[in-house]
């Protein structure tokens, strides 16, 4: 896996947006720096929401490396409330797939290649949603993910895929490892030795950062250089 390099300053803007997806309006953070080369839309975990500390602190680091990113609730707090809704991976994919097809009927958005960062069941949602769009989507991360909760759509993805686990998540290492032998795009199982779920660990996160932005920064430079920071969105 290639390494970043020396990440350069970028002039950012952020952006408080709504997100359509029928019957329901979801609210998200559109963070762009300047000459962006692409963009990130992440899909949180169960019972975690686009004000994650954990995906915020990578979505910084993506963004160091001019990468625009977007956070957002893939539930409204009504539906948060049942908790089936959570672990609901169809129903949290057409959420993804509502706050893909805005990015890229986005003027200052679409000419941006795609990435998904997907956490926990955020990770399922992410393969299934990738599944679907196929080339759309040019690179997914999964951080510490439940990838056999994508069921078939795990055979569908064609994406190149990294799967970020922790060393000390022995369960999770094991579905990961499982997945990745399932997977039949390009991937790669990256271990964060003594990392658990959480990668609450000194370092941990940092370093899934780290690997974020490295195989985003691979795969998502195909198309020509994005836009400016956008001054309206």
């Amino acid at each position: 896996m290639p390494e970043c390099g020396k990440r350069r300053r970028h002039r950012i803007t952020e952006h408080t947006i709504e997100i359509p997806a029928p019957p329901v309006q979801l609210t998200g953070d559109l963070t762009v720096p300047t000459q962006s080369s692409g963009l990130v839309i992440f899909a949180h975990g169960s019972g975690s929401s686009r004000l994650s500390s954990r995906n915020r602190q990578v979505a910084v680091a993506l963004n160091g490396h001019g990468l625009a990113t977007l956070l957002f609730d893939l539930l409204t707090s009504e539906e948060e409330a049942d908790r089936a809704n959570v672990f609901d991976i169809e129903m949290l994919s057409r959420r993804l797939l509502a706050a893909t097809r805005w990015a890229m009927a986005e003027p200052t958005l679409s000419r941006l290649p795609l990435g998904y960062f997907g956490a926990s069941t955020g990770a399922a949602a992410a393969l299934c949603a990738a599944a679907e769009l196929g080339s759309e989507i040019s690179g997914v991360v999964s951080r510490g993910g439940r990838p056999d909760m994508a069921g078939p759509c795990l055979h569908e993805v064609t994406a190149p895929t990294l799967l970020i686990v922790g060393g000390s998540d022995r369960v999770v290492l094991e579905l990961n490892q499982a997945a990745s032998k399932a997977l039949r795009c390009p991937n790669e199982l990256a271990v964060v030795p003594g990392a658990t779920h959480l990668f609450e660990e000194p370092g941990a996160l940092e370093k899934v950062a780290e690997l974020a932005g490295a195989w985003f920064s691979d795969h998502l430079t195909d198309r020509t250089s994005g836009p400016e920071a956008p001054e309206d969105i």
